[in-house]
């Protein structure tokens, strides 16, 4: 059966997450469908990252295994046009060598969170930004963030319900830059822990307003205590940008 990577795009804020469930609909969920119109089967995907409720992506990787083989460009466009209207969109197809699994072939995943750092309410980035109103000191995220960079035990900043086997995780990149309003805070790794950045997200918030210094933040990941984390910051920030093999 001839295997697919799709790149997807998604708004993930009318859907439950990226994982097929019960109790609502789901991107993946939404994808089966279209496939299952264009195909006449039901085909299931494999996605790179379970993104939550809320979430978004701007180049999620996935792949689907189909009996027939199609060319690439007749299988993103069949199926951007059975998802519609859904905020979902297949930006490539490309055929890949069997072996290939679009969650353990994955070498390294970045992500965006985005805050909204003023007064006013939020129009055009409502439930795709977190807005903080009390004015917030990116340099110090930045410098604070660095604390968290390389090979830790990731427990505070880690779900209670995460699936992971180890807390252990290198963490390749956590920047912090503002423009504008806007702070925009950057996380590579090869796999993330469930609620990671949104973890380390609300606590380098806490160090832009001025509550907690970057030695409080190294103290935090130390305690391996999630009772030490900040607050979890809210989904709509958070972007899954890229998925790289």
């Amino acid at each position: 059966m001839p295997r697919y990577k799709l790149t997807i795009e998604y708004d993930g804020t009318p859907f439950v997450g990226w994982q097929v469930q019960e109790n609502g609909a789901s991107v993946a969920g939404a994808i089966e469908d279209a496939i299952e119109k264009f195909t006449g089967e039901r085909a299931p995907i494999m996605g790179a990252g379970r993104t939550d409720a809320g979430v978004h992506a701007l180049g999620q990787a996935a792949h689907v295994d189909l009996s027939k083989e199609w060319e690439t460009d007749t299988v993103r466009d069949a199926l951007n046009a059975q998802l519609r209207p859904h905020p979902v969109a297949i930006l490539a197809a490309e055929k890949v060598a069997d072996d290939f699994h679009a969650r353990f072939s994955a070498k390294a995943r970045h992500y965006l969170y985005r805050i909204m750092n003023r007064r006013a309410d939020l129009a055009l980035e409502r439930d795709r930004a977190w807005k903080i109103a009390r004015p917030l000191d990116a340099a110090a995220m930045h410098e604070a963030a660095q604390r968290l960079v390389g090979h830790h035990d990731f427990t505070t900043f880690r779900s209670t319900e995460c699936q992971a086997k180890s807390p252990l995780k290198t963490l390749d990149k956590l920047d912090v830059m503002r423009a504008g309003d806007e702070i925009r805070i950057t996380a590579s790794a090869r796999s993330f822990l469930h609620h990671q950045v949104r973890s380390m997200v609300g606590s380098l918030a806490l160090v832009g307003e001025g509550h907690w210094s970057a030695d409080d933040l190294k103290n935090a990941l130390e305690a391996k205590d999630r009772s030490a984390c900040g607050p979890v910051a809210p989904a709509c920030g958070l972007y899954l940008v890229r998925v790289d093999y």
